[in-house]
């Protein structure tokens, strides 16, 4: 008799070798040779080839029955497997057949274990049965600890976990008994809809297309298959429209998403999270705000939405609520760049704006043209143009509003000025700038006589009289 452990032993890295040296030995002498099968098997084990090794582990039984060593190993093979009655038959024909001691001990030890599988296995079909599905999953693991290889039993735990509410885990046990048993569509076509329910739907129209590899009119995959890729080309070229700055054709996108897959909630929220951005991005801030609301009351921990909404409520200059998405958004993703710099921002311009705001000032919103700000000075300088007044007190407020109207012109028409101020900081603010130097806008009026307001340029042109 042969010993396991001494064959295994000397095999180390030959065993491509060794499988073409015993291939010969079947071609050109003798095929009843059951020591070369058991070797043949012996090397497929140490690969790690369990499914290669069963038919050559069978083949030597078959031509000796009292191999004892052949039957523990084809045991074990069948008892991981699930193969519960034919793995006990091998262990109790090692037990009648003269084995050596320690067989002796491993073939009972064996026996213990496949009847408490036995035993378990039938808890867990009727746990499954009575609907009590934490019940099956906690038996089936047990059982899944030593029949590693049991398709069937995978594919139940799955059924457990889908009806538990735990999706992934059952993609995991259905992943492995799409590789257990061969052709498995079944396996591929279940993953594939637990992918899509979850809105992966790359994975899910990977898994779908595994499935008609195996069984091109498999009619439930191929369904399947036309609604997935429909889906997945819509969401492709949303994405490329946002990439191209095309948002308002990416939201069109989206919203077809929405309608070509309403039953699937995960879609909807995921189409109005990207609708949120394309409008936020687009400096449309009212219509930002409301669907990241919405997108929010879903998922208050949406840091995308969160983040979008952020944006939308400087442009809107509503900063306390700025301030509280980004910090919520914060708590979720503390390692998150923009986030950070973008609650830096939002504080600067709350604490600009309790100072002097040049927006206010020429009454234009955030993401005003440069023509609309212009339009603006011109006509707001022609209002509080200071000859305009007789009267001293009235001459001296439309002196400083004068001069914080042509300060906002200047800052706002400015491009690089503008950016700094849009930051946060006022270029105009002897406090924000290094080195101090003093607002060049507070001065008396008399050094403001002779501008144009009508000019895009600098401030001083002529002297403009009123009768």
């Amino acid at each position: 008799m042969v010993a396991p452990g001494s064959v295994t032993s000397r095999l180390g890295s030959v065993f491509p070798f060794l499988l073409v040296l015993v291939d010969l030995q079947y071609e050109d002498g003798d095929p009843d040779n059951y020591v070369a099968y058991y070797r043949r098997a012996t090397a497929f084990l140490a690969m790690g080839k369990s499914k290669a090794a069963l038919p050559d582990l069978t083949k030597v039984i078959e031509l000796k029955m009292d191999f004892t060593a052949a039957r523990l190993q084809r045991g074990h093979l069948l008892l991981k497997q699930g193969k519960l009655d034919e793995a006990e038959d091998d262990f109790k024909k090692v037990l009648k057949s003269n084995p050596s001691e320690n067989e002796e001990k491993e073939a009972q030890s064996q026996l213990i274990k496949s009847d408490e599988m036995q035993r378990l296995r039938s808890q867990a079909l009727d746990a499954f049965e009575n609907s009590d599905y934490i019940g099956a999953i906690t038996s089936l693991d047990k059982i899944l600890e030593v029949c590693v290889w049991d398709a069937d039993l995978r594919e139940l735990r799955a059924e457990c976990f889908i009806k538990e509410g735990e999706p992934r885990k059952a993609i995991s046990d259905l992943k492995a008994a799409s590789k257990l048993k061969n052709d498995n569509t079944e396996a591929f076509y279940k993953i594939s809809t637990l992918y899509y329910q979850l809105g992966d739907h790359e994975l899910s129209l990977s898994e779908v297309r595994e499935c008609l590899k195996l069984d091109q009119d498999h009619k439930r995959c191929f369904a399947h298959y036309k609604q997935v890729k429909k889906l997945n080309k819509l969401i492709e070229s949303a994405e490329e429209l946002i990439r191209d700055g095309r948002y308002t054709d990416a939201t069109s996108k989206y919203e077809s998403v929405m309608k070509t897959e309403p039953s699937v909630s995960e879609y909807t929220i995921r189409s109005k999270e990207r609708i949120c951005h394309c409008f936020s991005k687009d400096e449309k801030p009212v219509e930002a705000i409301r669907v990241c609301s919405e997108v929010l009351q879903m998922e208050p921990d949406n840091v995308n939405a969160l983040k979008d909404r952020a944006e939308a409520y400087l442009i809107e200059e509503m900063y306390d609520e700025a301030i509280q998405d980004y910090e919520t958004a914060q708590e979720h993703n503390e390692n998150d760049q923009q986030i950070r710099e973008g609650l830096e921002k939002a504080q600067r311009l709350l604490k600009q704006s309790q100072k002097r705001d040049y927006y206010k000032i020429l009454g234009v919103k955030r993401n005003a043209k440069k023509q609309e700000i212009i339009k603006a000075y011109r006509k707001l300088a022609m209002q509080w143009h200071p000859d305009n007044f007789q009267n001293e007190e009235e001459k001296k407020k439309a002196e400083k509003k004068f001069i914080d109207i042509a300060a906002a012109k200047e800052v706002l028409s400015d491009p690089e000025m503008r950016k700094k101020f849009d930051d946060g900081e006022d270029p105009l603010d002897a406090e924000s700038q290094q080195g101090g130097g003093g607002n060049p806008f507070h001065r008396s009026w008399n050094s403001w006589q002779g501008f144009n307001p009508f000019s895009s340029g600098g401030p001083f042109r002529f002297k403009f009289h009123f009768n």
